[in-house]
């Protein structure tokens, strides 16, 4: 991944395509999941209109106001981490890699019981469909 350890809590993955392939599939595992996207950032396409060199990187925001809702009011502070994001970005060599917090570590980290916690589950399942071919 890139030369860099990841940060703890960190999940990454491999993507066959290229970034904005991954990102048009995960957008299009969110939406026939009916999930809603709030945003998708363009973080590279930032740097570049501003002058700058940054690897292709897209940051994608996303999740259920249903669920997240509900984590939120056990643990207020999960509103840092919630929507769920998935980071699709270039990495060395050449490889599209696709990064997200693990939602063990989310749940670990607010302190939320199971219940609360499968709410959080579902990126994996996500993302996992979204790299599928």
């Amino acid at each position: 991944m890139s030369g860099h350890m990841a940060p703890e809590g960190v999940v990454t993955k491999e993507s066959a395509g290229s970034v904005d392939a991954t990102v048009a599939r995960l957008l299009g595992v969110i939406e026939g999941r009916g999930l809603k996207v709030f945003a998708v950032v363009d973080h590279s396409g930032e740097a570049r209109a501003a002058r700058l060199s940054l690897r292709d990187t897209k940051l994608v925001i996303f999740g259920s106001p249903a669920a997240g809702t509900a984590v939120m009011q056990a643990a207020p502070l999960a509103a840092l981490d919630l929507p769920l994001k998935a980071l699709v970005w270039s990495g060395d060599g050449g490889s599209t890699l696709i990064s997200y917090l693990s939602p063990a570590w989310l749940a670990d980290r607010h302190h939320l019981p199971d219940s609360l916690a499968a709410r959080l589950a579902g990126i994996d399942s996500v993302v996992d469909a979204a790299l599928s071919p």
